[in-house]
């Protein structure tokens, strides 16, 4: 037996927004297999897709008038055992549809490092190439092997290696020249069980310093990423949210030295040759919006990147508060914020 075709289907429990909105029609996807005949079938021509893992990162502003194919293929398994690998590295494969936490949580008790401060991001493994998720100083890229994909105009599987991602700050080419073509139903990640973990985000080390932990273990440091995640960030089950909805702006370093002369607490990081990241959070925090409530939406009291939906919020008034905050940014401090979440 095949997917099921289900017709106007609310997605509020499909997107942690909890935006009330309705797909015209919803398939939930469970294998490669299915994927493939629901996208060779009669059915899919003409229409319009719309690809859902956690909905973590979607802020839905009406209602889709298409398809939502909603990926939920499983299982994770280890491609390469570390006793095949003098240097302990681990190959582990993961369906599209597999809980990023439950994958991090999975390899960090396995004792897979590499991932471990990516501990508690929310949404599914199909989007972390996607976006080249990252926090506390490590990106998806970092870790990535390979993932399996499926071309929506034909049907046909393709495997996509590092180099055929293009991976950049939160873009991959499917966000950029493929965006919309392929659907991941698969990713491997390079891991190894003497991984050196990576505790140069001050946060992580003044956490470690806090337990008087000197030699950390990967379980050390995913379960302080973890602690640090919810004292910062809403548990999208309590109240709506996407997490970061801005992405930290890079800017050049010409850029940077007058914005610093100006606001000498700016806070910021290298960003590679003659480039600075500046952190969104303090920028709009600066222009007095942390904790802010409008309406139904509004920011987090402890994160000001984060925009929350208090209840009963519209995708149309968070975006339109989110559009109050780059002007304010833009005019006090002449940066652009781009939103990391995707809108529709």
């Amino acid at each position: 037996m095949g997917p099921i075709i289900q017709e106007n289907v609310s997605l509020v429990n499909f997107n942690t927004f909890r935006i009330n909105v309705s797909a015209r029609w919803f398939v939930e996807i469970e294998s490669e297999a299915d994927l493939v005949n629901v996208l060779q079938s009669d059915f899919i021509k003409s229409k319009q897709v719309l690809v859902l893992g956690g909905g973590s990162n979607m802020l839905f502003t009406k209602n889709y008038d298409g398809v939502v194919l909603k990926i939920s293929i499983p299982g994770i398994e280890v491609l390469t055992s570390a006793n095949e690998n003098v240097q302990g590295e681990v190959i582990v494969r993961a369906g599209a549809g597999v809980s990023w936490k439950n994958l991090v949580d999975y390899c960090v008790t396995q004792g897979f490092g590499g991932i471990e401060n990516l501990s508690l991001i929310p949404g599914t493994v199909g989007a972390s190439p996607v976006q080249n998720i990252g926090a506390y100083g490590v990106e998806l890229k970092d870790i990535f092997e390979s993932c399996t994909a499926v071309e929506i105009a034909t049907g046909t599987t393709r495997t996509f290696n590092f180099e055929a991602c293009s991976f950049g700050y939160r873009e991959s080419v499917f966000k950029s020249s493929l965006k919309g073509k392929y659907i991941i139903t698969s990713v491997s990640y390079h891991l190894s069980r003497n991984a050196k973990v990576n505790i140069g985000y001050g946060a992580i080390q003044q956490e470690l310093q806090r337990r008087q932990i000197e030699q950390p273990t990967i379980a050390d440091v995913a379960k302080v990423v973890s602690e640090i995640r919810v004292s910062k960030l809403p548990d999208p089950a309590t109240i709506g949210n996407a997490g970061s909805f801005f992405k930290n702006p890079v800017i050049s370093t010409v850029e940077f030295d007058p914005l610093k002369a100006a606001f000498p607490d700016v806070v910021s990081f290298p960003a590679g040759k003659d480039k600075v990241k500046v952190a969104a959070g303090w920028l709009i925090e600066q222009c007095g919006f942390k904790g802010m409530v409008s309406g139904n939406t509004g920011t987090w009291k402890n994160q000001a990147l984060v925009l929350v939906n208090h209840g009963g919020a519209s995708g149309r008034e968070v975006y339109n508060f989110s559009e109050h905050i780059i002007e304010a940014v833009a005019d006090k401090f002449g940066i652009m914020l781009e939103r990391e979440v995707n809108i529709l």
